[in-house]
């Protein structure tokens, strides 16, 4: 059979497969008892296959090879009626709403042709109605259509799914904080800073004095695509007003890099790309193995990982369901974090110099256990492993202007938030005369690399509690201890920031880094917004020191993101729809160590998914 229009829409082509099924049927319910046609040995079929050619659902070819069958059919079927029956009954009609199978007729033929058709056998109709069947379903599975869903069977290999979230934010500076606070973030993406010119009074500072309140937008837009065979690729789309890694929002009006502002576009980003292998060996196992860029793959809080962060690399998680409860599990992967340019340093045109890649090496074991209905938790221990984060002291460098370039500069980071411990990159050589540095009091140029180095360990835990009907209520935690930090071998370096309270006979103050944080939470309601008017919510207490942890890759509410913060958190969750939900928090942070600064931050979201 072929459609005689290919581009059939698919509201129709959904359809036609239950209306050819009944459609027989249905024709044989509404045709005249009696009809006028030339003499034929079986004219019940030929006109019933004669009207299915018609309307398209039979080609020519397969309505012969029915006929043929509904012929000899029919044929055996009178010779036994007859033979059951002394004279032939009047000619009766179907009542109205009697099935087809429940109409008994007679058939004479006059010598001028009029066929009065007296009987059609229920086989002739299941065979009509099954053939009928039988070639649409052939013919669309040909043309890629699945017999279960009448819809094209890659349709059902993709699952579409996407966010938005509408954020009033307000952004508060309490009274007291310093106003000096140095962006390293800012120098150490654009050009050195000259630390002969203000004695470390540092510009560009970020904004500690000065409230903001802004409205901010966040929507994302994924598929995930299943390739067969254990495989799937997943790709996701987010806006975001730059690269940060640790946001994907974007303040509305916000003019940034030729974007935002007088209702220009904003740019959107690659936020997901991975290929993912989840093989079923064995069904107490959930193996799953990703390459690319995926979500946060460790079990963990915001203490260290942000919610938004994605994880370049590769990566395996293994979890193993045992009879009584319990279910251990394993990840580990491998991340690059900063690769050097293949032609560092460009702008040098005597010399390449060696390339210094930045990786972490991550690897979590733990387990899951559930006691039974009203009681669960979950436990990790985690390691975090840097390589080549902590900076590096050049090799003895000239540098007469901005754009000079020193062998350790690739050693600064390239995004950061705030609250780690810096130190300068370049030692840059003194030098005399015309273009010198006036003996090292001028042209003091410098990049600014992390004071130390980061190897973290880190134990979370959460524990659910669910017989408080209809509320749950579930605890989750995090302690991290960064096991590389060396304070002394910091302060020896000289750092330029963390330093505790100055004198007259310590101008600068002492170093006062530290290398632990932990965060506290508890959350009573319902873990997951299914209904109208679920809600939650939650109270926490976060500390985290200095450098136990890399700040570039932590929570950016808190403090506004980074570390050297210690404070309280509060907020809730009321659902408007099982897909729509509303959300408060307020944040409030204060610096543990170095000048004085405090940050409020007061959050409504509303937020949206599919």
């Amino acid at each position: 059979m072929t459609l005689s229009n290919q581009s059939v829409n698919r509201p129709r082509m959904r359809h036609r497969l239950k209306l050819a099924s009944g459609m027989a049927a249905l024709l044989l319910a509404a045709m005249p008892v009696a009809a006028r046609a030339q003499t034929d040995p079986d004219l019940t079929s030929k006109l019933l296959i004669a009207i299915l050619v018609k309307k398209g659902v039979l080609s020519q070819s397969d309505a012969n090879s029915i006929l043929q069958e509904a012929q000899q059919a029919a044929s055996a079927a009178q010779a036994s009626e007859a033979s059951a029956r002394p004279a032939p009954p009047p000619v009766v009609a179907a009542p109205p709403g009697a099935p087809v199978s429940t109409v008994e007729v007679t058939s004479t033929e006059t010598p001028d042709g009029t066929v009065h058709v007296t009987y059609i056998p229920q086989i002739v109709r299941d065979q009509i109605a099954t053939s009928v069947k039988q070639q649409m379903v052939a013919e669309q599975q040909a043309q890629g259509y699945s017999g279960n869903s009448e819809i094209p069977d890659w349709v059902n290999r993709i699952h579409f799914y996407g966010d938005f979230r509408m954020r009033y934010e307000a952004d508060l500076y309490p009274s007291g904080n310093a106003p000096d606070l140095p962006n390293f973030n800012a120098i150490n993406t654009g050009a050195p800073y000259d630390v002969s010119s203000s004695n470390l009074s540092f510009e560009p500072r970020i904004n500690s004095t000065e409230n903001r309140n802004r409205f901010l937008i966040r929507t994302r837009f994924g598929a995930t695509f299943d390739l067969g065979d254990d495989f799937t690729i997943g790709i996701r789309l987010a806006s975001g007003q730059n690269d940060a890694p640790v946001s994907e929002n974007q303040t509305l009006g916000y003019a940034n890099n030729a974007q935002g502002g007088d209702f220009a576009k904003y740019a959107v980003w690659i936020d997901r790309a991975y290929i993912a292998y989840t093989p079923k060996l064995d069904p107490d196992l959930d193996l799953t193995l990703k390459a690319g860029r995926f979500d946060n793959p460790f079990f963990s809080t915001n203490l260290i990982w942000n919610d938004d962060l994605a994880f370049d690399g590769f990566m395996g998680t293994a979890a193993y369901s045992l009879d009584n409860g319990m279910t251990p599990f394993l990840t580990a992967g491998v991340f690059p974090v900063e690769n050097t340019g293949l032609n560092f340093a460009s702008n040098t045109s005597t010399q390449q110099f060696a390339s210094t890649n930045k990786f972490l090496f991550a690897a979590q074991t733990g387990t899951a256990v559930k006691f039974n209905d009203d009681y669960a938790a979950k436990v990790g221990l985690a390691g975090y492993f840097y390589s080549n984060m902590a900076g590096k002291l050049s090799s003895p460098c000239f540098v007469f202007s901005s754009s000079d370039v020193c062998n350790t500069d690739q050693y600064r980071p390239s995004f950061a938030q705030n609250g780690n411990t810096y130190i300068e990159l370049r030692d840059i050589v003194p030098t005399t005369g015309p273009g010198g540095n006036n003996n090292g009091t001028t042209s003091q140029y410098q990049y600014f690399g992390l004071a130390s180095g980061f190897n973290e360990l880190a134990l979370t835990g959460e524990f659910d509690i669910n017989n408080f009907d209809p509320a749950d209520i579930w605890l989750n935690g995090e302690y991290v201890h960064n096991f590389a930090f060396n304070q002394a071998a910091i302060a020896g370096r000289l750092p330029v920031n963390n330093r505790g309270a100055t004198s007259a006979a310590n101008p600068t103050g002492t170093y006062d880094g530290g290398n632990n944080g932990f965060y506290f939470n508890a959350n009573v309601g319902q873990k997951v917004l299914a209904a109208r008017w679920d809600w939650n919510a939650m109270v926490g207490y976060k500390y985290i020191q200095s450098d136990a942890v890399v700040d570039a890759f932590n929570d950016s509410d808190f403090g506004l993101g980074g570390t050297n913060l210690q404070g309280y958190i509060v907020g809730g969750n009321l659902a408007l729809s099982p897909k729509v939900w509303i959300r408060l928090r307020y944040l409030s942070a204060d610096s543990i160590i170095g000048p004085t600064y405090k940050a409020d931050v007061f959050q409504f979201d509303l937020n949206g998914k599919f």
